[in-house]
């Protein structure tokens, strides 16, 4: 007996949901299985439940309690989890600080069970391929693992191969956190500020983009394309001969990684133009290009002879638009130069699609924020803990940022505490505020502005050259009635539905009336059949009568009580 695709799919879904229950009241969160319905969905399909161990980590706090139940859970949970960690607008510090401890490292496959996938995209054995193919991993993860190899010519590369299975993995997962998202935003109201379901979105296309390997090489060349002004950053090359969606090849980064401090010194580099650099290199990734690193954590980057930097590792990477970074350039400027007005406009641009908050209040705090830095030496500020503080008061008035934007602050607050770890008289605010100068300088020379201004004219041309074609459509649907203007009002669709109730009342007032007088008129003529010795028709009738009074007397009196009951 065959199997359709989508009953094979509820099967999987509903034995990962098992899984992921199981592993949740493990680590002691049977309460939230319960409150969500997970518990229900189980057992009326026939799971057997287990919370023998739910109490275990009852006394350890919550935030650690999710971290360690998702590092279980694997990839698509821990990926979750990091992007959680960028969130300080919707969660507290101490929920932070979990979230960045969570990482992806597992065991490693053999490479045995790695062979059939990874022949089949190199087009022979790895032995074969390569001069040299390590068959013990460098490092592994949940979504891929990484050997180290050499080409034929020698260039010394590393071999990042997905784990087979992973991405029916993460699709089941997927497809439940979006169910559960979009059950946890219409029966939990208090969870609507965090946006279940657009963080799923937002998960979602993280993952797909990391899955895809060979995207990542793409942002890779892209980014190595934007840091050619500045030949200090290197960027691993990629090998496109033996880059495939499941496989890439890139070259190998020989240096000192992140956390590795200690031997900066040793080897003789200047820890303090180390610094400096990766800010230059930061700013303009986010503030020129748009198009940054979006997990700079220590791992991922690498110091170099001649005081170099090498970034690596690009399967999360952010975009900004033009305007985002032009409202970002004004957000930056204002928290430099203590301008309240200027960051409360910028974050009411950014919250604007959220619930409607007191402005009045949300201006207060931030001028009260804004001016506890007045007179502070440009040296003292820390532009990332200011930019975490805003996040923390948008947190407070329950306003979330754009998940773009959340993302760059995240990479923002970590590659400047990568340079105070570099250098402890570092301070990002006097990196950034030349910079920041420059870019808003060019933005405005004539040049540009000219630019800007034939680019508008343009637009403006073509809506107008469109508007006579718009009119016409416009006054042709409304000579044959099809214009249509849609007003969607809550309380006028109350009315109609109080307005529907009351007719069919009514209608079924006029039946049970219609029916009395037929029955009382058939009671009257004799023949037919009888019943208990009463015409039979008018007996039914006046029994249909009764029942039909019997409904709507029980029906007025539902609503009579409902209404009470609001008040």
């Amino acid at each position: 007996m065959s199997t359709s695709p989508a009953y094979g799919a509820r099967r999987s879904s509903l034995g990962r949901l098992n899984e992921i229950v199981g592993v949740l009241a493990r680590h002691g969160l049977s309460d939230m299985v319960r409150r969500w319905g997970l518990a229900d969905t189980l057992e009326k399909a026939g799971h057997r439940l287990h919370w023998d161990h739910a109490a275990d980590l009852a006394r350890v706090p919550p935030p650690v309690q999710v971290r360690l139940a998702m590092e279980e859970l694997g990839p698509t949970f821990v990926k979750l989890g990091q992007i959680l960690a960028g969130r300080a607008d919707l969660f507290g510090p101490e929920w932070i600080a979990e979230f960045e401890k969570l990482h992806s490292h597992v065991p490693a496959l053999p490479l045995e069970l790695l062979r059939p996938q990874l022949r089949e995209d190199l087009g022979g054995e790895p032995e074969e391929v390569f001069a040299r193919f390590d068959t013990e991993p460098l490092a592994a993860a949940s979504i891929a693992q990484v050997h180290r190899a050499q080409l034929k010519d020698g260039t010394e590369v590393i071999v990042k191969i997905r784990r087979p299975g992973v991405v029916e993995v993460i699709e089941a997962d997927l497809r439940l956190l979006d169910h559960l998202a979009a059950m946890a935003e219409a029966e939990l109201p208090a969870l609507a500020p965090y946006r279940p379901r657009q963080l799923v979105r937002e998960l979602s296309r993280s993952l797909h983009r990391e899955l895809n390997l060979a995207a990542e090489c793409r942002s890779a060349e892209r980014l190595a394309t934007n840091m050619k002004v500045l030949p200090f950053v290197v960027i691993p090359r990629v090998h496109w001969a033996h880059t495939r969606e499941r496989v890439n090849v890139q070259d190998f980064v020989d240096g000192i990684a992140g956390h590795e401090l200690a031997r900066l010194t040793e080897q003789g580099l200047d820890r303090q133009l180390l610094a400096r650099r990766g800010a230059q290199a930061v700013l303009k990734m986010i503030v020129e290009d748009g198009f940054f690193h979006a997990d700079p954590h220590p791992g991922n980057v690498f110091y170099l002879p001649d005081n170099k930097l090498a970034f690596i590792d690009f399967g999360m990477v952010g975009r900004l638009s033009m305007r985002r970074r032009e409202q970002l350039l004004h957000l930056l400027l204002g928290l430099v130069q203590r301008q309240p007005q200027t960051v409360v406009d910028v974050l009411l641009d950014w919250t604007g699609d959220g619930p409607a908050v007191p402005v009045d209040k949300l201006e207060g705090d931030i001028e009260v924020f804004v001016d506890q830095y007045y007179g502070m030496p440009l040296a003292e500020l820390s532009l990332g803990q200011m930019l975490l503080d805003v996040t923390t008061i948008l947190r407070e008035h329950h306003l979330s940022l754009p998940a773009d934007l959340a993302l760059l602050i995240k990479a923002f607050i970590t590659l400047e505490g990568l340079g105070r770890g570099l250098d402890p008289d570092f301070h990002m605010a006097e990196e950034a505020l030349p910079m920041l100068r420059k870019v808003v300088r060019a933005r405005y020379q004539p040049k540009v502005l000219a630019k800007r201004a034939l680019t508008s004219a343009r637009r403006l041309l073509e809506v107008t050259e469109q508007l006579p074609h718009d009119l016409s459509r416009l006054l042709r649907n409304a000579r044959h009635g099809r214009l249509n203007i849609g007003i969607e009002i809550q309380s006028l669709r109350r009315v109609g539905d109080q307005l529907d109730r009351a007719a069919n009342r009514v209608s079924l007032s006029l039946i049970i009336a219609a029916l009395i007088i037929g029955s009382s008129i058939v009671m009257t003529v004799g023949g037919g059949p009888t019943l208990m010795g009463l015409p039979a028709f008018g007996l039914l009738g006046f029994v249909g009568a009764c029942v039909g009074a019997l409904w709507l007397g029980r029906a007025i009196w539902r609503s009579n009580r409902h209404k009470d009951d609001e008040l």
